[in-house]
């Protein structure tokens, strides 16, 4: 760290403080999976179903942070895991003011999750699989991309020409396959009121 740098981190009101405000635990959910699999509507949906029982959140998505704080960053491994990085990092400061915090991002390497966790700090990164096939992401294809990745046109696409590692031992597991998004987001929801409530 830089000799002029000085954080002031310790002179910050606690994140306990906080807590104890808006009476709840701060978590972060951190929802991974292929491109269509549903994490980013069912991290839309949890946040309106905890907003309704009195939940402050924030929702970090990964197209959006592409728009802007992540602007800057293409799809090499590299930059892969600078934008997991980055998001880790807001996730936290998030998470020290007291906030559930609804991470959707593909981060589709053991290695970048790790990492993630490992800012954020373990006790508070709850990892959830939102499991889809490629071939069932493919065939729903809501953005288009699948069609153009399988045409050649998309280099280094996850699941495709880039690899999706599954986790090995996630908080919860979501088969969007099997059940609908009100289904998976209410599963995940009634879970996290058991942790997020104080």
């Amino acid at each position: 760290m830089s000799k002029h740098i000085h954080p002031v981190f310790e002179n910050m009101l606690s994140r306990q403080a906080k807590e104890k405000f808006l009476n709840q635990r701060a978590l972060v959910v951190w929802l991974t999976g292929l491109s269509g699999s549903g994490k980013s509507t069912i991290a839309n949906k949890v946040e309106q179903l905890l907003h309704k029982k009195g939940i402050l959140t924030a929702l970090l998505d990964g197209d959006n942070l592409r728009t802007g704080l992540n602007a800057n960053l293409g799809f090499t491994s590299a930059d892969r895991e600078e934008n997991i990085r980055r998001v880790a990092e807001t996730a936290k400061l998030f998470l020290n003011n007291g906030l559930v915090v609804l991470c959707s991002f593909v981060s589709p390497t053991q290695r970048i999750r790790a990492r993630a966790a490992s800012i954020i700090g373990k006790a508070d990164f709850l990892e959830v699989w939102v499991n889809a096939s490629f071939e069932v992401c493919a065939q729903r294809d809501v953005k288009g991309l699948y069609k153009k990745a399988l045409a050649g046109e998309i280099k280094n696409f996850t699941g495709l020409d880039a690899p999706f590692e599954a986790p090995k031992a996630p908080f919860m597991v979501l088969d969007t396959a099997q059940q609908t998004i009100e289904e998976s987001a209410s599963k995940l929801v009634d879970a996290l009121l058991k942790k997020i409530k104080k």
